[in-house]
């Protein structure tokens, strides 16, 4: 009987490994930035600045709409946290 020859490699699964890899840390980045961006705004709501609290509010919106427009979240949860952050600021006056 002949020997089994070694299993050839997918050079295309290999690749997409790659790019996934690469995805993935960069949406773990946006995502985080996300985060901060959101409670950098909460803190801002929780202090009396209306200056502070419109600009740490509208650096939360960029991040969120752009992480947004490039697929790393859905628009519509998007869309959720900039309602929610918006509401918080507009009932604080």
């Amino acid at each position: 009987m002949a020997a089994k020859s070694a299993p050839k490699k997918n050079l295309s699964a290999i690749k997409k490994a790659r790019q996934d890899e690469k995805r993935k840390l960069r949406g773990q980045s946006v995502r985080a930035g996300i985060k901060t961006q959101t409670k950098k705004a909460e803190a801002a709501l929780a202090g009396n600045s209306k200056e502070q609290i419109g600009k740490t509010l509208k650096e939360a919106i960029s991040t969120i709409s752009t992480a947004a427009s490039k697929g790393i979240i859905h628009k519509n949860t998007a869309s959720r946290k900039i309602s929610k952050l918006a509401k918080k600021a507009t009932a604080k006056g």
